[in-house]
């Protein structure tokens, strides 16, 4: 309507002068509601085709879209395990730091195996000391044997050598008893050698690997019990958090709650225009916004990142054919807008609904020595142009409220 309004003070309103003044024709004599196309054609004409070329400029130069929000990320409150609320520490609607515990799941079992694993730490301790018996034990056994392996050998070649001097005091049968009693003396000498070796291997090396598994699984116990305790993995607020004592919570079916981190939707908002407008959209555009829930404030926003892909376009792999007719809604250049000054966003609730406009700038091409004076006429009045579609904004920003409260009923 605006450019309707402008276009017709350019077209119409000369033509009706010239009618007036200088043909003499008056309004409700020679003009009346059925001659007025007759009389004011030529004006007529030239407004309508300078209103679509004026609003086609404008709306390609400087794109508007009503697609404009604040996302803001959520955080699912999932525990890694199963299991029953046995205790919940925050409220339906609350605010947590980083790191404070939330709720709390049934650790009973995780409990059992922790005090399991204790139990068998100190049975390895224990292993400890005797062992330590065991190789005291097997040096007094190694001594006794040897005093004993001593004694016999002593025998032994005593009576060698009487039976060498033919002396007949000593019979054959008795040096060969005394033999393998000395052979077995030296087979206990070996048995409680080893006895002594394998007491000490496993002080050494069994009872430590026993005592590091059993540390290994007290680790791992107590792990698992400190995943009971779910905590808040950043700072935010805690919101529509029903979670009560009894419940049953699981990571792959049902979440405990949703958790909003501190920050989020506060820093840019997320816009879609048209995919016309793909050429004129950059980094570094100037844009306005005017919010629902912040009335009657036009916020200045600079473009700072422009999505290279169009989400309609995507498609996942599967086993059937993707058909182009299945896109029924043509998607939009995904734009982030980001306050051009400091706290710009103060006020506004993250998710709500806003109206932005963005006005390219042709500055640099029309300063360039190659671009013509004809060029950068033109593109001077393109660029002036934003100042309707900007009038545009604030006329939406003032009415926006009274549409909302009033004709949409609610």
């Amino acid at each position: 309507m605006l450019e309707l309004l402008l276009c017709s003070v350019l077209t119409i309103l000369p033509d009706f002068l010239y009618r007036r003044f200088a043909q003499g024709k008056r309004i409700g004599r020679e003009i009346t509601l059925y001659s007025v196309w007759f009389e004011l054609r030529w004006g007529i004409t030239a407004c309508v085709m300078l209103t679509v070329g004026l609003i086609t400029v404008i709306f390609y130069n400087h794109p508007s879209t009503t697609s404009a929000t604040l996302y803001f990320r959520t955080v699912a409150i999932v525990p890694e395990a199963s299991g029953r609320v046995a205790e919940v520490f925050v409220g339906i609607s609350d605010t947590v730091q980083q790191g404070q515990p939330i709720f709390r799941l049934d650790s009973t079992t995780q409990e059992a195996e922790a005090e399991t694993a204790r139990r068998r730490i100190a049975e390895t301790e224990a292993a400890f000391v005797v062992a330590r018996t065991d190789v005291l034990a097997a040096s007094g056994k190694i001594q006794e044997a040897q005093s004993a392996y001593a004694q016999d050998l002593e025998e032994l070649q005593t009576k060698q050598e009487l039976g060498r001097r033919g002396s007949g005091i000593v019979a054959t049968r008795d040096i060969e008893r005394l033999q393998r009693q000395v052979e077995g003396r030296q087979g206990a000498i070996a048995a409680a050698t080893a006895g002594k070796a394998a007491a000490e291997a496993r002080i050494s090396s069994l009872l430590p690997a026993q005592k590091a598994s059993a540390e290994a699984a007290l680790a791992q116990a107590e792990v698992e019990l400190t995943k009971t305790v779910v905590r808040a993995g950043v700072s935010g607020r805690m919101e529509q958090f029903t979670l009560r004592v009894g419940d049953v919570v699981n990571p792959f079916m049902r979440p405990a709650g949703i958790l909003i981190p501190e920050g989020a939707g506060r820093a840019a908002i997320q816009a879609g225009f048209g995919q016309i407008e793909a050429q004129v959209m950059e980094v570094g555009m100037l844009a306005e916004v005017t919010c629902i829930s912040k009335p009657w404030t036009v916020i200045p926003m600079v473009v700072t990142v422009v999505q290279d892909f169009i989400a309609a376009g995507q498609f996942r792999g599967g086993e059937q054919l993707i058909d182009a007719q299945q896109v029924t809604r043509p998607g939009t250049i995904l734009v982030f807008l980001e306050p051009l000054y400091a706290g710009g966003l103060d006020g506004v609730t993250p998710g709500s609904s806003c109206i932005a406009n963005a006005y390219s700038s042709n500055h640099e091409t029309i300063a360039s020595p190659e671009t013509s004076a004809a060029r950068g006429l033109a593109l001077h009045a393109v660029d002036a142009t934003a100042v309707v579609h900007a009038m545009i904004l604030r006329m939406q920003a003032l009415i926006l409220p009274v549409r909302t409260l009033v004709f949409s009923g609610h």
